[in-house]
């Protein structure tokens, strides 16, 4: 009883008026304007007759009630705000916006929400009577933005000016920029000047980012890549934990990250946002929204490869990979190409897969829920991952020994095979490559396409662009996983014995060995994509880290 008492008065305490006024929007439009801890709210005041020509007298009428959430409003400033990325009000000339500001004026710049999950920066102008009342309102409006502890006030930005159109430096001068400024966040650029230039500055400085709330980054994916990579790398390092090794729990990353979209594709903001602009991202890092996400780990043997957190492909997506890399002089142009040469081909590539599937609560892929913000499956899925952590270990123990345990394996001859930690959704495929994929579950979604027609393959290719289902194609199976191998026809899982130079007791190493005999005709293989970058093996295995980073991002809302 005390604990519901106690809400109820937390909840009486938010609502309680803060400051209340009637003020002016321009010379002649009254406004009654009440400020709470949660919520700040105007009330035009309209002045109507009573009836015919009798004399004007009561206020009346409707009147048009506008509200914003105080953890939504971006900053509060004196004068009248004029700024050149703002939006002007709806049914507002912006010739308004030109006139000579009123003397005790003051601006609350907001989030307001357009079309396809974008979001603008809306300013709305009051004027007070005098100047003391202009300093309070300031005053009310800026200590409760100050309670918001979730905000950023310092970042680390790293700008990639070669990335997509090679427009990122002009994105965050012109866009950006301002309103890091105006909220009243600081930022140290770095213009990246080569490949992995943000990785390596992240991972050298893994001690000195402490004054920072978070990283970044202006560009593609690759740039994401490389952030990511610093920062996990760096954290890794600073708890002692050993990368190479794949049952290593990793420690998840303090610092959020950021994502200004600036690339071809921009995937990982797509999924994450619902859409690829620069404003709508700025304001998400600045209103300080937190996303956590899972990470794949990727290993060959006992050697790190890579992180993962959008798509690992095997086969047709790997081939295009590679196939654009020869004709990088042509840009994005390339990959439409690759893609058009890697289907007509028809490739099938020979293996075996094994996985370790998700809880029984979770084996749902097929099903359309897709991950939105406060997502329940994410949140119920956190739940079970601490529990699920031991039943993994013993599970592979059992695989090792022979006896199969709770690791499946499914063999034959696939055209792709792709793990997708994320839906994967872009502007060309907004659904995505796996709609129903979550971003912070604890799992992926192992989608498997055997071989079939050209037809068939291109009909399924073809529903990455549209609404319709993806999974009811009888050559395609789809499995909700936390653990993930892969071993080509011509290479065989081999458990080597327990080390003898000094490893812990009971550690089993992985390796693959080629099985082909001289003679036999070598299967043909593919190369495997890990979110845009070719890996060096196609014996793989990938295990999924719960939550392991944060964005700066709500996730996608419901529209």
């Amino acid at each position: 009883m005390e604990g519901e008492g106690g809400g109820e008065g937390e909840e009486e305490a938010e609502d309680a008026v803060v400051l209340s006024s009637r003020l002016s929007r321009g010379r002649r439009q009254q406004v009654d304007v009440r400020l709470t801890r949660r919520v700040l709210t105007w009330k035009d005041v309209k002045k109507t007759t009573k009836c015919g020509n009798v004399g004007f007298g009561h206020f009346s009428g409707t009147a048009a009630c506008h509200s914003v959430q105080v953890c939504e409003i971006v900053a509060v400033q004196d004068g009248d705000g004029t700024h050149p990325i703002t939006e002007p009000a709806e049914g507002e000339a912006v010739a308004k916006q030109h006139k000579k500001p009123h003397p005790h004026a003051f601006t609350v710049c907001y989030v307001r929400r357009s079309v396809q999950h974008r979001w603008l920066s809306q300013d709305v102008t009051f004027c007070c009577s005098h100047q003391g009342l202009q300093q309070q309102w300031i005053t009310a409006v800026q200590q409760n933005l100050n309670l918001l502890s979730n905000r950023p006030r310092s970042l680390l930005v790293f700008i990639n000016p070669h990335g997509g159109r090679q427009l990122a430096v002009w994105i965050y001068d012109r866009k950006v920029a301002p309103l890091l400024a105006r909220a009243g966040v600081s930022a140290d650029v770095i213009i990246t000047e080569r490949a992995n230039h943000a990785r390596d500055h992240l991972r050298e400085q893994r001690g000195n980012l402490d004054k920072y709330d978070g990283v970044m980054c202006v560009g593609g994916d690759g740039m994401f890549s490389e952030v990511l990579h610093g920062l996990v790398s760096g954290t890794q390092a600073n708890h002692g934990v050993d990368q190479d090794l794949p049952d290593a729990r990793l420690v998840p990353c303090s610092l959020r990250i950021g994502i200004i979209p600036a690339g071809s594709t921009d995937c990982v903001c797509y999924s994450t946002t619902g859409i690829n602009d620069p404003v709508t991202s700025a304001l998400h890092i600045i209103l300080g929204d937190s996303q956590p996400m899972d990470v794949c780990s990727v290993h060959s043997d006992a050697t790190f490869l890579r992180y993962s957190v959008s798509l690992l492909g095997y086969g047709f997506y790997g081939d295009v990979l590679a196939n654009s890399e020869r004709n990088r002089w042509m840009g994005p142009l390339r990959y439409d190409l690759a893609g058009v040469r890697t289907f007509l081909s028809h490739q099938y590539y020979e293996g075996s897969v094994w996985f370790v599937p998700a809880p029984e609560t979770q084996r749902l892929p097929g099903v359309r829920e897709q991950c939105v913000a406060r997502c329940h499956v994410c949140q119920q899925g956190s739940c079970s991952e601490k529990m699920e952590l031991k039943h993994l270990s013993d599970d592979e123990d059992k695989f090792i020994k022979g006896s199969g345990g709770e690791w499946r394996v499914v063999q034959g001859k696939f055209l792709a095979i792709n793990m997708a930690t994320m839906s994967c959704a872009c502007p060309r495929s907004p659904q995505g490559l796996s709609p129903s994929a979550h971003l912070a579950d604890g799992t992926a979604d192992l989608i498997l396409v055997r071989g079939c027609s050209r037809f068939g393959f291109f009909r399924h290719l073809l529903r990455h662009t549209n609404a319709d289902d993806q999974f009811d194609h009888s050559f395609v199976e789809v499995h909700r996983v936390r653990r993930f191998r892969f071993q080509p026809k011509n290479q065989q899982l081999c458990v080597a014995p327990e080390d003898p130079s000094g490893a812990e007791k009971g550690t089993k190493t992985h390796t693959f060995s080629p099985i082909c005999r001289a003679g036999d005709e070598v299967p043909a293989q593919s190369t495997w994509t890990c979110d845009g970058e070719m890996l060096p093996h196609a014996a793989i295995q990938v295990r999924v880290q719960g939550k392991l980073i944060r964005l700066f991002a709500r996730g996608i809302e419901h529209q």
